[in-house]
């Protein structure tokens, strides 16, 4: 499709990109069958990741739904205007707080204004409940959109604070982080086993007025039981298509687990799913990754469609068959190695849908399952993204980022030259082997680092692949040309932990999403800890420079070691004091320089994602003889067209 472009929409801090579905058409008919029914059963987890993120969102995006569409607003007008912007944040975020920094969005319209619109629209359009009226509808979400102090923060991970009621995410409901540590402390105890299951994994912790708690679990019959149902229709649809019986397998263990709410079937459907291999398409979906909640216990919604880049795969393929040399070479105590490395598969891969917690931000790489156990035992499957990364790379290529923050013209032409290469390899190296590799001492509960675990996990994977990285085992397995090119990618990320990813932070507040965290830990630990590397003014910009790269590994190396001991021993104090040193601060002078020359270069700090339309094209008795692929639905039609087809909760 000669007209494909890969860049699209801009507003407030975003841009919207496409990604595209690269060798889709060699699929054979079955395989896109089976893609698009896994698609549609991404898609209906939508409403599920906006309740997660807030117990209001729903209803909000439905009011100003109907506030955008209704006709008789008047759109010439900067309130109108305003809040198209916000709506649109809305919907990037999967609700009113923003998708990195958790903050709640400000309004650029006013209460009057919107009370007005709202007015005008047929009420049978809005989220009333029942008996309730337009006024009171009103007086009840009008708080949580413009009042500053009302549910300010989606995920709040401030030291010392309540973390679960200074905190909008709907995982607990009038529960203290004190009551839900106790109450999972005692449900551990309770099931002592080697086969811990991930205790809270798909429930909301309810406190009744009597003071008691319970679980309300996420199932087809229970919360959010519509939309549940949906995914597991499409689901069997796909079970129907499956390439081989051990995805069949999968499929059917996964549907009955969203029956179940059964946290051992969960257990077992990892397993069969991350040892189903002999497929071209695969999947996730499911209640997966724990960053939405403070308390790192709680999955949010997410759903990924994706097929094998076969040439790509050979790269991950190597890593992967090398596992066992890169633990035995660790510089980690050799008691936390594994001593015999299971199960390390690793693939890249086409994204051909994202769903609920990864759209229309996504991950470049993943790695799961997250279970400790499971990954001892029987290992991890990983993938890297290469349809999204090559959109990432294509929308930043001559934009003038690295003109401006790299020092010398001799390292960006290194960058130029290898940063590609070595931030594809980064991204392998992490998931492939970063988050597989160490073991935990034997008791440790794999949730003792508690808030802090996420930051630490993050930063023991990009340690572990920012190590190997300057190892002459890449060049001498031919995936690096020399030994000098993994200065680009040290380059590169230290400057992005010290300075660059500040601009995703606004004026006055602190580090709080894990993965920011982790870099700006990794950076300022090694900055402090060496001469090997300083921050420099130079016509009155700061840079970095990097004296001596062989003497930063030594750094990443010692750094490893000590965040893979937290992580084996469960030293939660230890954890705590170095996330606080070093990965939370921000140097508000250097915040101001940084966002003052990046403001001037008219970038967009967050990217994400508009799905391609998988449209099935039918026969005269209505058999599926081809899926299209239809890359030029707008943003604002796909997320009104995903609220009427996919809107389960609401």
């Amino acid at each position: 499709m000669n007209s494909f472009h890969y860049s699209d929409e801009r507003f407030a801090d975003l841009q919207l990109l496409r990604y595209r579905l690269n060798g889709f058409e060699q699929l054979t008919l079955r395989q896109k069958e089976l893609v698009f029914y896994l698609s549609k059963a991404a898609l209906f987890g939508r409403d599920i990741t906006f309740d997660q993120f807030g117990r209001y969102n729903l209803r909000i995006r439905k009011m100003l739904e109907a506030v955008y569409t209704d006709l008789r607003v008047e759109p010439d007008t900067d309130d109108f205007r305003a809040l198209t912007v916000y709506l649109k944040r809305l919907w990037f975020s999967s609700g009113i707080y923003h998708h990195y920094g958790c903050e709640k969005f400000v309004p650029g319209f006013t209460p009057d204004f919107l009370r007005r619109a709202v007015g005008t629209v047929e009420p049978s359009r809005l989220p009333l409940a029942e008996g309730q009226t337009v006024g009171q509808l009103c007086q009840e979400l009008f708080p949580v959109i413009f009042q500053p102090d009302v549910l300010p923060k989606r995920v709040n991970k401030a030291d010392g604070a309540d973390l679960l009621l200074t905190s909008a995410c709907h995982f607990y409901e009038g529960v203290s982080q004190q009551e839900a540590e106790d109450f999972y402390a005692a449900q551990k105890a309770a099931s002592s086993t080697d086969e811990p299951p991930s205790v809270g994994l798909n429930t909301t912790l309810v406190k009744a007025a009597d003071g008691t708690l319970s679980e309300v679990r996420w199932t087809t019959s229970s919360r959010y039981a519509n939309a549940l149902r949906h995914i597991v229709y499409w689901l069997q649809k796909a079970a129907g298509v499956a390439e081989t019986e051990n995805q069949r397998k999968t499929i059917e263990l996964l549907i009955e687990y969203y029956h179940t709410g059964d946290l051992h079937l969960f257990d077992e459907y990892s397993i069969q799913w991350l040892q189903t291999l002999d497929t071209q398409v695969d999947f996730i979906n499911g209640f997966i990754e724990v960053y939405g909640d403070p308390l790192g216990l709680k999955g949010s919604w997410e759903g990924l469609v994706e097929y094998v880049d076969e040439e790509a795969t050979r790269r991950t393929q190597l890593i992967s068959q090398n596992a066992q040399w890169f633990e035995d070479h660790s510089p980690v105590d050799p008691r936390f190695r594994k001593p015999t490395v299971r199960g390390v598969t690793a693939r890249v891969i086409c994204a051909a849908m994202l769903g609920g917690d990864e759209y229309p931000s996504t991950a470049i790489g993943i790695n799961l399952p997250n279970a400790d156990w499971i990954r001892a035992r029987y290992g991890s499957k990983s993938i890297t993204i290469s349809n999204i990364t090559d959109a990432y790379n294509k929308a930043a290529h001559g934009n003038g980022f690295k003109e401006e923050f790299v020092i010398d013209e001799a390292t960006l032409t290194l960058i130029n030259k290898y940063g590609d290469a070595c931030d594809n390899l980064h991204t392998d190296l992490h998931e492939c082997l970063g988050h597989g590799s160490g073991q935990l001492l034997p008791g440790v509960d794999p949730d003792a680092l508690k808030a802090y675990g996420n930051t630490i996990e993050e930063a023991r994977a990009d340690l572990f692949a920012l190590y190997y990285l300057a190892d002459d085992k890449l060049v001498e397995l031919g995936l690096l040309p020399d030994g000098s090119a993994y200065q680009s990618e040290y380059y590169t990320y230290m400057m992005n932990g010290l300075m660059t990813q500040l601009v995703r932070i606004e004026p006055g507040r602190q580090i709080e999403e894990a993965h920011m965290r982790n870099r700006s830990l990794i950076a300022h630990w090694c900055l402090e800890h060496g001469q090997c590397m300083q921050l420099v003014q130079r016509q009155g910009k700061t840079y970095l420079h990097i004296s001596d790269y062989p003497v930063l590994r030594t750094l990443v190396a010692r750094l490893l070691a000590e965040i893979q001991r937290i992580k084996s021993e469960g030293d939660y104090e230890a954890a705590r004091l170095l996330v606080e040193q070093y990965a939370v601060k921000v140097d508000p002078v250097l915040h101001d320089e940084v966002l003052d020359r990046y403001r001037k270069l008219n970038l967009a700090p967050y990217k994400g994602f508009i799905n391609p339309w998988l449209l099935p094209v039918t026969d005269a008795q209505g058999n599926i003889v081809d899926i299209q692929v239809n890359y030029f639905e707008s943003y604002e039609h796909q997320m009104l067209r995903y609220s009427t087809e996919y809107g389960t909760l609401i």
